[in-house]
């Protein structure tokens, strides 16, 4: 192993340099590159900066022959092909940022160098000045991130143009141009000039080549600790095709299986970074997909509690897999523990499987599901309840019969609804460590989605029968109430469709996403009778209430309605016809949602008006989610508002709310 120190511009003196199938994706961040930005705009002329290591590594014949655009720069001008095993992100930002100042200085000369002599030192090389591009950095032609790079970063045509893909990583390049470019774009000529020698001359690589291969795969875990740390699933992607090198098999065997991994990793990174608005979690991914492919067998055979794993053992997962699974020591281990092609090629496959599905899960919306799937899917997604994911997951993957999957999916969203009302507070008759068992059971073809259906249904029924259950949660209920309650967005959105139905609009006047705003801070939650209610008219109305009561009636779910969009803090507390509105305003709630509509219907707000909202709120979850509360006297002590029917004479009447004297204020 050898080591120097060279400048960008020594770095390309007739190198051709690959990011390899194994290594990641560009990674950096906004913090990444203002930092990167800055150390270079404080480097005084003249004085060097130190970028970091670039470690290379050879490139083989048999490889860089199949490089069909770079085969003639090798062999006709004798261009080194190397791997960057280190160093890719700092290298690769530092290539956008010459394309930056290329596409900035159009075609005026700096330090006396053309443009073209600039692009042919550092973007790409023409044979015989011809339509062929041989690119002196890029990705391997199968990696999604070439054909972007081309295109979209050095603005090159290609024969591929249709087959840009974007991920999570190919964000990111573009991310960094459109940086380097707002930068660039507050800079006069001389300062570019200034910027260019920076960059080309004055950053400083401590370069590293290697030639064992199998070094590599070791190295590249070690080494890339630097900058953005590596996520489990880059690592273990790395570990997989180290493996594939090492185990026992043939030639032919160890390639399909090292060219499976590529596929899925690829795949993984489209899936993952298809939708730029909701980039999903790697970790988060391979969390899930561990539980459904090894969680049972971890646990003897029995069910894990998903969220107890997760929190008492959340690295315990990924340890298992670099650790203990996927290890050199385990190719050689006692028959049942041996890792083998096989093992090792129903793993790489299941993942790739999952990932597709994982997309659709968490992006049910303009995803290729039926529409039905996609809905019951939405609803699940906003009960913001994981336990269910690789079930879930699981479904998607075995089952074939859509209107099966729907009734399904509509069972199971009835299940988690009522584990929310239960706060997680309280054991259940049903414990979610039973959708783990179910999910492995029906990857393995132990159990029928039919059964699954059976058993959540009945999972269901008796939660809704269990009287003691609805104590329970009753009582939870009196600290706090309802405002602080984690089912509260969803129940109060699923109630504003409701009431979105019934008016027979299509249009909707509250969307989910207005209303996904941290849970202990409902910005889009309106208390009607306020929480500070410090003018003479809410005073006068309440004054008969204790402190504690007045809490209770507060808090209560009846006194909550979804904002279509936040209030000012002054609207909070003023008296009930303001908050409703007039002719004159168009805030108040008759402008509103379908549930603030529907409250503005009120000629005033009492603990009359609260508890007779109590009722129907409880009368549609009722409904919808097969919950029998046993009549509406029993509503009204499941939301602990048994004290207002004595204070205002309250008597029930064929399941009516009438009261017997005249309403205060």
């Amino acid at each position: 192993m050898k080591t120097e120190l060279y400048s960008v511009s020594k770095i390309f003196t007739e190198r051709l340099l690959r990011i390899p199938d194994y290594q990641r994706g560009y990674a950096w961040t906004k913090k990444q590159l203002k930092d990167f930005w800055g150390d270079i705009q404080q480097l005084e002329k003249g004085h060097n900066h130190y970028v970091g290591v670039l470690t290379l590594e050879d490139v083989e014949k048999d490889k860089y022959s199949k490089w069909d655009d770079d085969e003639w720069i090798i062999e006709s001008k004798n261009y080194e092909p190397y791997y960057v095993v280190d160093g890719q992100q700092r290298l690769t930002t530092t290539v956008i940022l010459i394309q930056c100042i290329l596409e900035a200085i159009g075609d005026r000369e700096i330090n006396y160098t053309k443009p073209d002599e600039i692009r042919k030192k550092f973007i790409f090389e023409s044979k015989d000045e011809g339509i062929s591009r041989s690119y002196l950095f890029g990705y391997e032609i199968d990696n999604p991130s070439y054909e972007f790079l081309k295109q979209k970063i050095f603005c090159e045509l290609s024969d591929n143009q249709p087959n840009v893909q974007e991920t999570i990583y190919t964000n990111n390049l573009l991310m960094a141009k459109e940086y380097f470019k707002e930068q660039l774009s507050n800079l006069d000529i001389h300062k570019i000039e200034a910027l260019y020698t920076k960059v080309t001359q004055n950053l400083l690589f401590n370069i590293y080549s290697m030639s064992d291969e199998i070094d590599v795969h070791v190295s590249f875990e070690t080494m890339n600790n630097r900058g953005k740390p590596l996520s489990h699933l880059e690592l273990l992607k790395n570990r997989l095709i180290y493996l594939s090198t090492k185990v026992d098999s043939d030639d032919f065997e160890k390639r399909k299986l090292r060219d499976s991994i590529n596929e899925c990793w690829k795949t993984i990174y489209h899936q993952l970074g298809r939708n730029k608005d909701n980039p999903l979690d790697d970790d988060v991914f391979l969390f899930n997909h561990f539980i459904l492919f090894y969680g049972k067998a971890l646990n003897n055979g029995d069910s894990i509690n998903y969220r107890r794993f997760r929190r008492g053992y959340g690295a315990y997962y990924q340890d298992y897999l670099l650790e203990d699974k996927f290890t050199t020591k385990s190719l050689n281990s006692d028959e049942n523990e041996k890792l083998t092609v096989p093992e090792l090629y129903r793993y790489v496959s299941s993942l790739k499987s999952s990932v597709e599905k994982w997309y659709e899960i968490s992006n049910p919306k303009g995803s290729s599901l039926d529409p039905n799937i996609a809905k019951w899917l939405e609803k699940i997604n906003r009960t913001e309840i994981d336990e269910s994911l690789p079930l879930i997951m699981v479904s998607l993957q075995k089952e074939r019969d859509q209107l099966l999957l729907v009734k399904f999916l509509k069972s199971l969203e009835k299940l988690l609804f009522c584990m929310l009302l239960a706060n997680r507070s309280y054991r259940i008759t049903f414990s979610s460590s039973v959708f783990i068992e179910w999910a492995s059971s029906l990857s393995n073809d132990e159990i029928s989605l039919d059964k699954i259906i059976s058993q959540l249904d009945d999972a269901k029924e008796d939660f809704a029968k269990d009287l003691n259950m609805h104590r329970q949660i009753s009582e939870s209920f009196k600290d706090g109430g309802f405002y602080r309650w984690r089912g509260l967005k969803y129940f109060m959105y699923e109630y504003e469709q409701e009431l979105k139905e019934k008016s027979k609009t299509y249009t909707d006047k509250l969307h989910w996403e207005d209303m996904a705003d941290d849970i202990r801070d409902h910005k889009t939650i309106e208390h009607i009778y306020p929480q500070n209610p410090r003018k003479a008219c809410w005073v006068d109305k309440y004054k008969h209430y204790s402190g504690k009561e007045r809490s209770i009636l507060r808090h209560s779910i009846g006194n909550l309605v979804p904002l279509s969009q936040p209030k000012n803090s002054s609207f909070q507390n003023k008296p009930f016809l303001e908050k409703v509105g007039n002719s004159k305003t168009t805030i108040g709630f008759r402008y509103g949602s379908f549930s603030e509509i529907e409250v503005s219907n009120n000629k005033q707000w009492t603990a009359i008006e609260i508890i007779k909202r109590n009722v129907k709120l409880l009368k549609f979850m009722e409904k919808r989610w097969d919950i029998d509360f046993g009549g509406v006297e029993k509503m009204i002590e499941f939301v602990n508002l048994g004290f207002v029917l004595k204070k205002e004479d309250i008597v029930l009447h064929n399941k009516a709310i009438q009261s017997t004297q005249k309403t205060r204020g």
